[in-house]
């Protein structure tokens, strides 16, 4: 069967990550795995040899201490998890999901992740976690290394769920683009919602063709399609035309150049990030 990967922290964005999880396995008929990460080792002061400090017999007493302290802190991160997972998965049999696992695992961040991406269909991840406060005016930096690391699509949800009425594709023609535009048209997540699609440059061919080919495509797929070419900045174009035409979605190819090429020139994958307070589906 199917699966949903929803990655859950127990910050005020699970809620919304199990309700985005939950939309996304009624519409293309999947079961939910939950994931928590654990800190990789427990969570306070690494142990150290302090013996050439204050002597060996006070060392082996003050190891002791903290092994001790770092078990009792390992435990309570233990509980905390499996308090995680038992209230999301109550959300989502409440909302009438039926097939939901659980997982919770210690590790980095972006590895876990990337580690259970294999069989699934689509990862959901809140904007922010833990950390929103911290980072209230950009996106954290584990957000933007995830969406660069993992290669199924990624569902970045806000901090409430809305129903989709309206998506809108991002497209440049470019690979990444392309790849979105090919998962909206053979998966069944986003079909029978209308749809409009955005190029943003000038009105040359290649960019009208590339335009008119991938309108042509989703008609063909049964989509009811409006389209456009703006001139301006690409972050800003896509904001406004959210705003202007009350997009519930946004799907967008996900950082289609490398990380240094992103440095020089900019990302426009993390302006909208930073940007769009809709939920955003990456496609790498």
């Amino acid at each position: 069967m199917k699966k949903i990967l929803a990655c859950i922290d127990g910050s005020s964005y699970t809620p919304s990550v199990c309700e985005h999880a939950a939309w996304v396995a009624e519409r293309v008929g999947a079961a939910i795995e939950l994931l928590t990460i654990l800190p990789a080792t427990p969570e306070g002061e690494a142990l150290s040899d302090l013996s050439g400090a204050i002597g060996v017999d006070a060392s082996l007493g003050l190891m002791d201490q903290l092994t001790e302290q770092d078990e009792a802190r390992g435990q309570k991160e233990l509980r905390q998890g499996r308090l995680i997972l038992k209230e999301a998965q109550e959300l989502l049999l409440a909302a009438g999901v039926e097939d939901v696992s659980s997982l919770k695992r210690r590790g980095e961040l972006v590895e876990t992740i990337c580690e259970f991406e294999g069989d699934k269909e689509v990862i959901v991840i809140g904007k922010r976690g833990k950390l929103a406060d911290d980072y209230a005016t950009h996106i954290s930096p584990n957000l933007e290394r995830i969406a660069r690391g993992v290669h199924k699509p990624l569902l970045v949800a806000p901090d409430r769920f809305a129903p989709v009425q309206k998506f809108l594709l991002a497209f440049d023609g470019g690979a990444t683009s392309t790849r979105a535009l090919e998962y909206i048209i053979s998966n069944p997540l986003l079909k029978g919602i209308e749809c409009h699609v955005i190029a943003v440059g000038r009105q040359d061919g290649a960019l009208r063709m590339a335009l008119e080919s991938a309108v042509s495509e989703l008609k063909e797929a049964g989509f009811d399609v409006h389209h456009s070419i703006e001139d301006g900045t690409a972050d800003e174009v896509i904001q406004a035309y959210v705003e202007t035409h009350n997009i519930d979605l946004l799907v967008i190819g996900a950082y289609g150049h490398s990380r240094i090429r992103s440095i020089i020139i900019g990302s426009t994958t993390t302006s909208v990030l930073m940007s769009c307070r809709i939920p955003l589906l990456l496609c790498r």
